[in-house]
């Protein structure tokens, strides 16, 4: 029974016992007099359950018939088998003049095993988990894509270091996009300021981790994964944006008050934004930052002189010396003066670091290889798979150097001049287009 007729149950006993009157009754349940009569006697032949309506479990009359379901069906078989409910029931109307609701047709092509329905899956559980207990064990690690400067600037992005252990904003830092070479930097920048942390903790992408499939487990790594474990750093990657919930609650609150407050201080660009963020940095964490459970700083030392850190936070790639002291790199050959302790590391591999102002130094056991650039080579490229978060940098690049092409004096070179031209621009477009996922692992 519904409740509403268990509420019925009651009100038609008390007339039957005579301590209600059935008009009474009729006001009470706010209905006809007659119906409470015929109530009245249904209860008093069959009880409580002659108050259950007699249209329960009955087809309901304004059903479409049997005939017009298989006739549909049939269509449907025929004609829409791949079709989904709505596109079917379009074509139905449209070239078939037959007309009904989508969710019927929907539960008809469901129940003839046309249509399988959606299985919504129940939402995963995230317990919350302790804090860590000292400060620099784990350092949560993100950047935050939004038009931070409202429009005074093109949009970009903020790094942000977070104390697990703490709440403490360790570094922030402004950039174009979120590439390796920035994070390279904040890395840094971080070392020199506080020292190396136990171990960072981000998402999966493409500058933390290789995501292919065929990638070997444990025989890659991306540079900035390669620099971390040089320095002896962990790098965790978590499963889920909920794992890391500091950095992500984080960038909401710097959202809304990083915003505010580069607005209230007349901050327009990246350059005078990076120059001021140790101040906010510094209310940031008297505000909101709280006490460790342990006062332990486990931040080590950094012992890496300047040029081993130059070296560590270089793109570095291995080449194979060919026997006329050669090597490809980016596009450009690379010739490797013919001294006498250079003639006898034909065949041998060296390795190429490219730093971040794109000068590169080509090394054998630490010692630096003098070189000369032949720039002879073919420098087109084939089509760049780009993040989504890395387009409107794409983007922006593609149109600076269109517009450079479509200068009169580039138009007016000979094939010759213009290889020439850009086997020197080898560099600079290198450098630009590191930023792009396939230059992050």
């Amino acid at each position: 029974m519904s409740q509403k007729e268990l509420n019925r149950v009651n009100v038609i006993r008390d007339v039957c016992e005579r301590r209600l009157t059935q008009i009474e009754a009729s006001s009470l349940l706010q209905l006809t007099r007659r119906h409470v009569q015929r109530l009245v006697n249904r209860y008093r032949e069959h009880g409580e359950s002659g108050l259950i309506s007699l249209r329960r479990g009955q087809p309901s009359n304004r059903r479409l018939s049997f005939t017009f379901k298989h006739r549909v069906i049939e269509i449907i078989k025929s004609c829409y088998s791949d079709f989904g409910p709505t596109f079917a029931n379009e074509k139905l109307f449209e070239l078939h003049g037959l007309k009904l609701s989508t969710e019927t047709l929907r539960h008809w092509m469901v129940e003839e095993g046309l249509w399988k329905t959606k299985a919504q899956s129940k939402p995963k559980v995230y317990q919350p988990r302790y804090r860590r207990e000292c400060l620099g064990e784990l350092i949560q690690i993100d950047g935050s894509h939004h038009d931070w400067f409202e429009g005074r600037s093109p949009k970009c992005c903020l790094l942000v270091f977070i104390d697990d252990a703490t709440g403490r904003l360790m570094s922030l830092r402004f950039c174009d996009v979120e590439s390796t070479y920035d994070y390279m930097n904040i890395t840094r920048d971080y070392l020199v300021q506080h020292g190396k942390p136990i171990a960072l903790y981000s998402d999966r992408h493409t500058i933390f981790k290789i995501n292919r499939d065929t990638a070997i487990e444990g025989n890659q790594m991306t540079q900035y994964g390669r620099a971390l474990y040089e320095l002896n750093i962990d790098l965790i990657c978590a499963n889920s944006s909920q794992a890391k919930g500091r950095v992500e609650r984080a960038n909401q609150t710097l959202q809304d008050r990083l915003i505010k407050e580069m607005r209230l201080a007349g901050i327009n660009t990246i350059e005078q934004a990076n120059a001021w963020l140790p101040m906010f940095i510094t209310d940031y964490n008297q505000r909101f930052a709280r006490a460790p459970h342990n006062l332990k700083d486990v931040h080590r030392p950094v012992r890496e002189s300047e040029e081993e850190l130059d070296d560590i936070f270089a793109r570095q790639k291995t080449r194979k010396l060919s026997q006329a002291l050669t090597l490809q790199y980016e596009n450009v050959m690379y010739v490797i003066e013919p001294l006498d302790w250079t003639k006898r590391l034909t065949g041998k591999s060296v390795m190429v670091y490219e730093y971040p102002d794109a000068t590169v130094s080509i090394k054998y056991c630490g010692r630096a290889l003098p070189y000369l650039m032949y720039d002879k080579l073919k420098t087109t490229r084939q089509a760049v798979v780009v993040d989504n978060k890395r387009l409107d940098a794409a983007l922006a690049f593609a149109k600076k150097r269109q517009e450079e092409r479509d200068e009169p004096d580039v138009k007016n070179r000979t094939p010759k001049s213009f290889s020439r031209a850009a086997s020197k621009r080898t560099r600079q477009v290198n450098l630009a287009l590191r930023d792009l996922p396939e230059f992050d692992e």
